[in-house]
């Protein structure tokens, strides 16, 4: 809703898009269906795959994580675990080897057991340049696999790289040997019938509208999962949305509008919950081979002359925790005094801009999404094209699907963009895939510097949880990066969900993508 308030005017109004909007044959089954176990969830994103290793939303990657299984998983809580493994893998001295012992109890969702085998196929398929895996680059590191019995593996590394465990469950998957070969891409990505090891199995398709699964009945862990059929309706509109939900047709929600959540949380029949992500950047992106944005004065200019706190206190109303550098506020790689080099000062602002080479007429165009990923950006972007104007700078604001700006965003065909993007949740993925050569995001900044190739080179060589080594490394790199401002980082947003009190067992995830795997399903 563009309102500043929920009222029943307004709830009316977005209702009655259900009155007006044909429902299809599909659809109607859906509704009927919710007291015979089916679980609805609506999110905003479009999704153009189901494939684990080609996904570019975390919106869409409940699709995913529903059909496939890795060798270790994230908790709704960020915590990491063993999934197909026993146990999390020992690691070599020379950080190079990591060795895993699968579960003996697994099963694909055709009835063929998980051998270690499907593991090495799936990563070397996905490592493969010929198969161009959008997801590949993430993975660039890894070298290949090593199978020591059916249940026993080797992953081994080309160089240090100790987060690559934590990116398996956002951009992997396990599939059975040989069968990329048997049913090919599209198969893959279109109708990916018992090719996982996962609560889910896919039952149909019908794009723009839904995307549905059964249950596996054969699933591992007894009781899982709880429900026997899960829909995942595609509602770009936020009033849309909130209307499925109130009127008992979506049983969770992504994304709902941040002006609304607070009050929408308290109705009856409704509960709300938000989370930090530690990994959702909510960013100003400049593309620095393109004027004006090649000039780092005219960057930082930008860094000083957008009020950060009101953007997300007033406009996304507390879901965005303010942080001028890519790292969050509340998380411990934070560093406050690299923060405070990119102060909301419009003075200073004026002053980088004078310095630089575009002080007179200065102006570029910013494009956004017309459809919101996990946050609208639309009044965001607004906001930031009045304060640029109080320095001097115009800003033609333009707008596409999401699907089309995600397009230009992984090729870099923009001068400037807003958009809300999420990780993994760990320190070093953004920064990595930002700004380092030939990653999935390096288009989208374009900057590239040999100091940070440097220092991530030690931090991956660092055991992950050895806070008194990492955080000087960090801070450092964050003091550079706000010296350089390759974007505008305005914060970090959180996880956001509301759900019908008929959910039990569920939580927002700090991974974002919406988590069925432990839901029950009352009256």
């Amino acid at each position: 809703m563009t309102g500043a308030v929920w009222n029943r005017r307004d709830f009316m109004r977005a209702a009655g898009v259900l009155a007006v909007t044909p429902l299809s044959a599909g659809w109607l089954r859906e509704a009927k269906a919710d007291s015979n176990g089916t679980l609805t969830v609506a999110i905003s994103d479009n999704p153009l795959t189901c494939d684990p290793i080609n996904m570019a939303s975390h919106d869409t990657e409940i699709l995913s994580q529903v059909i496939y299984e890795n060798l270790v998983d994230v908790t709704v809580d960020g915590d990491m675990r063993p999934q197909l493994a026993k146990a999390m893998p020992t690691v070599s001295d020379d950080k190079l080897t990591y060795s895993f012992e699968l579960r003996d109890d697994v099963f694909f969702q055709d009835g063929q057991k998980l051998t270690a085998d499907d593991v090495k196929y799936s990563f070397e398929y996905m490592l493969d340049p010929a198969h161009k895996a959008g997801r590949r680059p993430v993975f660039s590191r890894l070298s290949h696999v090593e199978i020591d019995s059916p249940t026993k593996l080797r992953v081994i590394l080309k160089e240090p790289f100790s987060p690559w465990l934590y990116f398996m469950y956002k951009h992997m998957g396990i599939y059975p040997k040989g069968s990329r070969e048997k049913y090919g891409e599209d198969y893959f990505k279109l109708t990916p019938k018992n090719v996982g090891t996962g609560v889910g199995i896919f039952e149909e398709w019908r794009p723009n509208d839904y995307v549905s699964f059964v249950r596996n009945p054969n699933y591992r862990e007894k009781g899982k999962p709880a429900w026997e059929r899960l829909v995942v309706r595609i509602v770009p509109e936020d009033a849309s949305r909130v209307a499925y939900l109130l009127g008992g047709q979506a049983d969770i929600i992504g994304a709902p509008p941040p002006r609304d959540f607070a009050r929408l949380k308290t109705r009856p029949h409704i509960k709300g919950e938000t989370l930090a992500t530690f990994g959702g950047w909510s960013v100003f992106m400049m593309n620095s081979i393109k004027p004006p944005f090649d000039d780092k004065n005219f960057r930082l200019a930008m860094a000083h002359a957008v009020d950060r706190k009101t953007i997300c206190e007033k406009i996304y109303y507390g879901l965005v925790e303010r942080s001028g550098i890519p790292a969050p506020a509340s998380s411990w790689w934070y560093d406050k005094a690299a923060d405070d080099l990119v102060p909301y000062d419009p003075d200073k602002a004026k002053t980088y801009l004078k310095q630089s080479t575009y002080a007179d007429a200065a102006k570029f165009d910013l494009l956004y999404s017309s459809t919101p990923y996990l946050l609208d950006v639309k009044d965001c972007v607004v906001f930031i094209q009045s304060e640029l104007a109080k320095i001097g700078v115009t800003v033609n604001l333009t707008t596409a699907d999401n699907a089309v700006v995600q397009d230009a965003f992984a090729r870099g065909n923009f001068t400037a963009l807003y958009r809300n993007i999420m990780s993994p949740g760990e320190a070093t993925y953004f920064i990595t895939s930002s700004f380092t050569p030939d990653q999935y995001m390096t288009k989208s900044s374009n900057y590239t510097n040999p100091k940070i190739d440097e220092m991530l080179k030690v931090i991956f060589r660092l055991d992950p949880n050895d806070r008194e080594k990492l955080k000087p490394i960090y801070s450092e790199m964050w003091k550079l990066l706000a010296e350089e401002s390759p974007h505008v980082w305005v914060g970090y947003f959180n996880a956001t969900n509301l759900w019908r009190d008929r959910v039990q067992n569920f939580k927002p995830s700090r991974g974002l993508t919406i988590n069925v795997n432990d839901i029950k399903l009352g009256a």
